[in-house]
C-alpha cells in the first residue's frame, strides 16, 4: 500500500510537469445603475439583465467575432490550415467564461450586480489581452443594445403617435359634424328644449290673443266705415228725411232683434248700434242744415270725409298688424314644431352621440397616454445618448497571471497520493480475499459449518531446564479442558 501510494505521488507529479500550463486572466465588470434617479426619468430598456447579458454573450462569443479575434492575436499558429477553423473557434469560446455575480443575501435589490470574464490560454499575456478585448466589446455592446433599444422604442412610439392623431383628428371630425347637423337636438341641449317649448306655449297664446284683438278690431272698423260709407253714399243720394226716418227705423229694429239674440259686445251689435248713431247724425245735420263753402255738403262731394279717410287707414294699420300677428304666430308653431322634433328626436341622437364620444374619448386617451410615453423614451434615448444610464464599470483591469492555474502540481501530486493508496488498499484487500488458511475458531466453523469440540495449542520445544515439566503441565491442562468440553 505504501508503495503503491508512493509511486501514483511521484508519477502524477512527473505527469503534470508534461503537461502545457494554462494561464488564467481574470476581470471583475460591475452594473452601475443610472445617474438620474427613474422617479424623473424612466428607463425604456428592458431590466432584465440576466437575459440581456446572455444575449451580449451569445452575439460576442458567436463565431464571426470569435474568428475575428483569433486572426486578430495570431492564436493556435501552428493548427491553422489542419485544423478546421470551427473547431478553433470552440476551442477559443470554452477558453471563455462569463459568470454573473449572485446578488448578496439580504439585500433588497435583486438586480444583477456584475459579471467575471475569464479567459484561458498557454500565455499570460495572450490571456489578458483576450479578456481585454471580450471585456471591452462587452461594455460597447451593451451601451450600443441599450442605444438602439431606446430609439427603436422612440421610434415605434413616434409612429405609433402619428397614427394615434390621425384617428383622433377623424374622430374630431365625425363628432363636429355629427354636432352641426344636430345643434339643439343634442343630450346636453334637452333641457334648454324643454325650457324653450315651455315658454313657448304662452308667447303663442299671446300672439293668438294678439291676432284676435287686431280681427275684432278690424271688423269693428269695417263696421264703421261701411256704415260711414252708408251714410255717405246716401247724402250724396240726397235721402229725404222721410226715407232717412225709415231707415233708422230699420236700423233699430235691427239693433233690437240683435240684442235679443247677443250681447253688447258682439261685433253685430256694436255694428248695429253705431249704424243707428250714424243715422241719427245724419239726421241732425240735415235738420240743422249744414253745408261747405261751395253750398254743398262734405257728403254730396266727390271726395271722401276726412273721417272715412282715417278709418280707412286705420284698417290698414289693422291688417298690417293682422298680417304680423298672423306671420309670428307661424312663427311661433314652426318654433313649436321644431323643439318637439328635437324632443322626439333626442334618444336616436343620445345614442349615436355616446357612441361618437366614446370612440373620440378612447381616441383621446390612447392619444395623451402616447404621448406622454413618447415623449418620457424621448428623454430617456437622451439620457443613453448621454451615457448617463445604467453602465459597465470594469471594477478591475484584466489580470496579468503570475503563475499557471492548469496544472496545480500539489493537487496531482495529491491526487496521485489518494489513488495510489487507494489502488493498495484494493490490492490488499484482494490478496486477503484469495488467502485459504485458518488461523481461528472462527474460520473453521465458518468454513466446516460445525462447532468446534477442542482447539489444540501451539506445542514448542523447551530448551531451558525443566521444559519436559511444562510440556507435562500443559498436556494435563490440555486433558482437563477436553474433558469440560466434552462434558
Amino acid at each position: 500500500m505504501a508503495l503503491l501510494a508512493v509511486i501514483g505521488a511521484v508519477g502524477a507529479s512527473l505527469f503534470s510537469l508534461m503537461l502545457h500550463a494554462r494561464y488564467t486572466s481574470e476581470t471583475l465588470v460591475l452594473v452601475d445603475q443610472p445617474s438620474i434617479p427613474e422617479d424623473f426619468v424612466k428607463s425604456i430598456v428592458n431590466g432584465d439583465l440576466n437575459r440581456r447579458l446572455a444575449s451580449m454573450k451569445e452575439q460576442i462569443l458567436s463565431r464571426t467575432r470569435l474568428q475575428h479575434t483569433i486572426e486578430q492575436f495570431g492564436l493556435y499558429k501552428e493548427d491553422i490550415g489542419r485544423v478546421p477553423m470551427e473547431q478553433l473557434v470552440e476551442r477559443l469560446r470554452k477558453s471563455i467564461t462569463v459568470t454573473p455575480l449572485i446578488p448578496t443575501p439580504g439585500t433588497q435589490s435583486r438586480e444583477l450586480p456584475g459579471f467575471t470574464v475569464s479567459v484561458v490560454d498557454e500565455s499570460a499575456q495572450v490571456a489578458q489581452k483576450i479578456c481585454t478585448e471580450i471585456t471591452a466589446i462587452f461594455m460597447q455592446q451593451n451601451l450600443q443594445i441599450r442605444q438602439n433599444q431606446a430609439e427603436n422604442t422612440t421610434q415605434f412610439l413616434s409612429k405609433q403617435l402619428e397614427e394615434a392623431k390621425a384617428k383622433l383628428d377623424e374622430r374630431d371630425a365625425l363628432l363636429a359634424e355629427f354636432k352641426r347637423r344636430y345643434a339643439g337636438s343634442l343630450p346636453e341641449d334637452q333641457q334648454s328644449n324643454m325650457n324653450l317649448l315651455t315658454g313657448m306655449n304662452p308667447q303663442l297664446e299671446a300672439v293668438t290673443q294678439a291676432l284676435n284683438r287686431a280681427e275684432q278690431e278690424k271688423a269693428f272698423t269695417e263696421s264703421v266705415l261701411n256704415q260711414q260709407l252708408v251714410t255717405w253714399k246716401a247724402s250724396r243720394q240726397g235721402l229725404n228725411p222721410e226715407t232717412q226716418k225709415d231707415k233708422l227705423a230699420a236700423l233699430e229694429s235691427q239693433l233690437a232683434a240683435l240684442q235679443t239674440r247677443y250681447t253688447d259686445d258682439y261685433p253685430d251689435v256694436i255694428k248695429a248700434k253705431n249704424d243707428v248713431l250714424q243715422m241719427k247724425k245724419i239726421q241732425e245735420d240735415a235738420a240743422s242744415g249744414k253745408n261747405d263753402p261751395g253750398g254743398q255738403t262734405a257728403e254730396t262731394s266727390g271726395v271722401e270725409p276726412a273721417q272715412i279717410q282715417q278709418l280707412r287707414a286705420q284698417l290698414r294699420q289693422t291688417d298690417l298688424t293682422i298680417k304680423q300677428k298672423m306671420k309670428e304666430q307661424e312663427q311661433v308653431h314652426n318654433q313649436i314644431k321644431e323643439l318637439q322634433a328635437r324632443l322626439q328626436s333626442s334618444p336616436m341622437v343620445e345614442q349615436q352621440y355616446k357612441g361618437l364620444t366614446r370612440d373620440y374619448q378612447t381616441a383621446f386617451e390612447m392619444y395623451t397616454d402616447l404621448l406622454k410615453k413618447q415623449s418620457q423614451s424621448e428623454m430617456a434615448t437622451d439620457l443613453e445618448r448621454r451615457q448617463q444610464g445604467e453602465q459597465f464599470r470594469v471594477l478591475d483591469p484584466p489580470s496579468l497571471p503570475q503563475k499557471p492555474s492548469f496544472p496545480n502540481r500539489p493537487l496531482f501530486a495529491l491526487g496521485g497520493l489518494g489513488g495510489g493508496l487507494f489502488l493498495g488498499l484494493a490490492l490488499a484487500y484482494g490478496m486477503e480475499l484469495q488467502n485459504a488458511v485458518l488461523r481461528n475458531e472462527r474460520d473453521v466453523e465458518l468454513l466446516l459449518g460445525l462447532p468446534a469440540l477442542a482447539l489444540i495449542p501451539e506445542l514448542q520445544q523447551m530448551k531451558e531446564s525443566g521444559g519436559e515439566f511444562k510440556i507435562a503441565a500443559e498436556k494435563e491442562s490440555f486433558r482437563d479442558h477436553k474433558l469440560r468440553v466434552g462434558a
